[in-house]
């Protein structure tokens, strides 16, 4: 004969639906970190911290411009910069997609700064897509997967137009 456990024990004038036993407190314990977690997927929440995204869009317009500048210094270099600055115009494109996606009251990015060089050369555009790809990189590595394969891409063009301008 099976043995029945013994009754849980209720202090005396309590209702025995409000006592917490052991194994309710553990289940709601439980429910705690992901209730928290789920609280900081929501947009305003969470992290003061501007969106990284943010700092990557602003060098995408930056490298654009820094190479429309290159192109009007020496036009031969047309042929070889414009794609890259149609491409980083794309790229700043889709970041602020992005980070408007997760926080639609966001302003609307400004143009970029004219070029701190007067007259930019091949190089200088080099080392700022090169400093751009990087900097990607190092953001993509924290981000969630959902975010990853938009700044990796971001990197990689990056890194692809550095090694073919050298």
């Amino acid at each position: 004969m099976a043995a029945t456990p013994p009754a849980a024990t209720v202090p005396a004038g309590q209702d025995p639906r409000t006592v917490w036993s052991r194994r309710r407190l553990l289940a709601g314990l439980l429910l705690v970190p992901p209730a928290l977690a789920g609280c900081s997927l929501i947009p305003g929440s969470g992290s003061d911290e501007p969106d990284p995204l943010i700092a990557l869009a602003d060098a995408a317009r930056a490298d654009a411009a820094l190479a429309a500048a290159a192109v009007a210094a020496d036009p031969e270099l047309a042929e070889s910069l414009q794609p890259l600055v149609d491409a980083r115009t794309e790229h700043a494109t889709a970041l602020d997609a992005e980070v408007a996606r997760l926080d639609p009251g966001r302003p609307t990015p400004g143009p970029p700064p004219p070029p701190t060089t007067p007259q930019p050369g091949l190089a200088d555009v080099r080392q700022a897509v090169l400093a751009s790809g990087q900097a990607a990189t190092d953001v993509a590595l924290g981000l969630p997967a959902a975010r990853t394969g938009l700044v990796a891409s971001v990197a990689a063009c990056c890194g692809t137009y550095a090694e073919v301008l050298s």
